[in-house]
């Protein structure tokens, strides 16, 4: 669920991101979870909020396809296993399919769909958040402009997909899924650290081209020309976060 040149730190991830989960309570009121049912979590990452379900008392199974955030979340006690979000394997076998801030990392984009399809019993809903149209986008131009300057086009290591309201009914409905409920969401997320942090945790797949002993000037570049823009007065950053909130359901028939 990752890009090839992105990997993932449970320890920095937790320190530089732990924000994401926390604010993932409104896409867990969106789905609703009932005691009893079958739940995948789809990006589960160390688990915050599979363990979050689970308390709930639904019968949860995370996948992600980094191994370090899988093993952070078997360390809560929860069935977690390595997978990737594109070539699921699972066959109806689950009540819902839950994911918050991890489809924007996934592709090819329906392949994701398809897969969540299968996994779903008939009447199975498919709720999420992820990154839609717009998201980080003064952090992604300062990243492309940055490695513009090095003679690089960046383009071609962007790992996201942030789609608009009309691109991701229109994938989901094509596949067969009735979208019950789907929103653009502006979400300015101040951070816990630096714009560092964030872009050391995030923005892997950018510094792919550039040597190692260049990336931490390259960071330093992109920080300072995002300081106008995302570092208020008091010294704190934020993200410009735009969230693509849906659900949608499998019919029974």
């Amino acid at each position: 669920m990752a890009n090839t040149n992105q990997s993932w730190d449970p320890d920095a991830y937790a320190r530089n991101a732990r924000f994401v989960s926390d604010l993932g309570a409104p896409v867990v009121d969106l789905l609703a979870p009932q005691a009893g049912e079958r739940i995948l979590d789809l990006g589960c990452g160390d688990g915050a909020l599979t363990a979050t379900l689970a308390a709930m008392g639904c019968n949860v199974v995370g996948v992600d396809s980094s191994a370090p955030q899988v093993e952070a979340c078997r360390r809560l006690g929860l069935d977690a296993r390595v997978a990737d979000g594109a070539r699921l394997s699972f066959d109806a076998e689950f009540d819902a399919v839950f994911s918050n801030a991890a489809i924007h990392w996934m592709k090819p984009v329906d392949d994701v769909i398809a897969g969540v399809w299968r996994a779903l019993r008939p009447g199975g809903r498919f709720v999420a958040e992820f990154g839609g149209h717009g998201c980080v986008e003064t952090i992604k131009r300062a990243l492309l402009d940055a490695l513009r300057r090095r003679g690089i086009d960046g383009d071609a290591f962007n790992p996201w997909y942030f789609p608009t309201v009309e691109d991701y009914s229109a994938r989901l409905a094509r596949r067969g899924f009735a979208v019950r409920y789907i929103a653009l969401i502006p979400r300015p997320t101040p951070l816990p650290t630096e714009i560092n942090g964030w872009l050391e945790t995030f923005a892997q797949s950018f510094m792919a081209p550039l040597d190692e002993k260049d990336r931490a000037g390259f960071i330093d570049d992109v920080r300072e020309s995002l300081r106008p823009k995302l570092c208020g007065s008091d010294g704190k950053w934020f993200a410009d976060y735009v969230r693509l909130r849906f659900a949608a359901d499998k019919p029974r028939t």
